[in-house]
């Protein structure tokens, strides 16, 4: 998390993200405190069991998280990029050693896949 840096137009970059776009896996109730103590906004949607034990609590369940449909969207494009980046075998199995030549592998095959499109 320290090497994170989300770019600003002014002033030093953010070293925490606006938004967390997750999958369900990730709705317990731990994550979302944390991210709510980090000022960080959570767009994870909610599984089907955590719905209804919160509504056969009744009043005392609360009210339900807030989730951005569209921001969710934004996320599976990204993870069908990055799927389509795995059917590079290097770039699945990470069998470079250094970093740069992995992100020379990343950058030939980003240039393939847009070339393709």
């Amino acid at each position: 998390m320290a090497q994170l840096r989300v770019p600003r137009k002014t002033g030093r970059p953010r070293t925490t993200p606006d938004a967390v776009l997750a999958d369900k896996a990730y709705s317990s109730r731990a994550i979302r405190e944390l991210l709510r103590k980090r000022g960080i906004r959570t767009v994870i949607p909610q599984p089907a069991d955590q719905i209804t034990k919160r509504k056969k609590r009744g009043r005392i369940g609360g009210r339900p998280p807030a989730f951005d449909r569209e921001s969710y969207r934004q996320r599976n494009t990204v993870e069908r990029c990055i799927n389509r980046l795995k059917q590079w075998r290097g770039l699945a199995t990470r069998y470079d050693k250094t970093a740069t030549i992995y992100l020379a592998g990343l950058h030939i095959a980003a240039i393939f896949i847009w070339s393709a499109t």
